[in-house]
């Protein structure tokens, strides 16, 4: 009697074994899906925080002026040269830009883009001084005059810049109507490009 008391002893205390190793088991596989989940958390809360734009912008407006060239036959020193006559573009617009990070940005360039019958076709920014240049050259142009802002303009943290930006493309006005689209790279040093589109129609001036 004692024996098979002593036997059933035994076998309760391998199930309760095998109870207890599958508890501890469940307790591992808790952990390992809890460990999981909160990695994937966290990668994609870097992933997400990596990805936010540092600057954010806006296009307000643009201008577009067609101008026919045909320059004067002589240097800077007056001395003759051949005439030469070609079609230009003045673009102009107006920018709005705003640094959302903690740390400064620096503009390297922005282009202004358009699409033509089979070819695409980016110009780079003018300089502010170029920006101010065209008034004295062109006073007629005087109602677009704003101030200028600098193709290698610096962005404080947190903070906002506007202005006038201005680019010149060498291509005839029925070039530039049958363009496809007009859109603007701005080029940060060390940053990802930011692209912006005007959302109002070009106004020819």
């Amino acid at each position: 009697m004692s024996l098979l008391h002593q036997d059933s002893t035994e076998e309760t205390d391998a199930v309760a074994l095998g109870e207890e190793l599958t508890k501890g088991s469940s307790h591992i596989v808790l952990a390992s899906v809890s460990a999981v989940v909160l990695l994937t958390l966290i990668i994609a809360a870097y992933v997400m925080a990596v990805r936010k734009p540092l600057v954010s912008g806006e296009i307000v407006q643009v201008w577009a002026h067609p101008r026919h060239i045909v320059t004067s036959g002589f240097d800077a020193s007056g001395a003759p040269t051949p005439k030469e006559q070609f079609d230009q573009i003045l673009v102009f617009a107006h920018v709005k830009l705003h640094n959302q990070s903690k740390i400064p940005l620096f503009l390297e360039d922005v282009l202004a883009n358009t699409d033509l019958e089979g070819s695409s076709v980016s110009a780079s920014a003018g300089s502010a001084g170029q920006y101010e240049q065209v008034f004295i050259v062109y006073p007629e142009l005087a109602a677009l005059h704003s101030n200028a802002l600098s193709p290698r303009a610096t962005i404080e943290p947190g903070k906002s810049v506007d202005g006038n930006i201005l680019w010149a493309f060498k291509m005839t006005k029925q070039e530039w109507d049958a363009r496809k689209k007009l859109d603007f790279t701005f080029k940060f040093h060390y940053q990802a490009n930011l692209e912006l589109a005007p959302h109002t129609a070009v106004i020819e001036q």
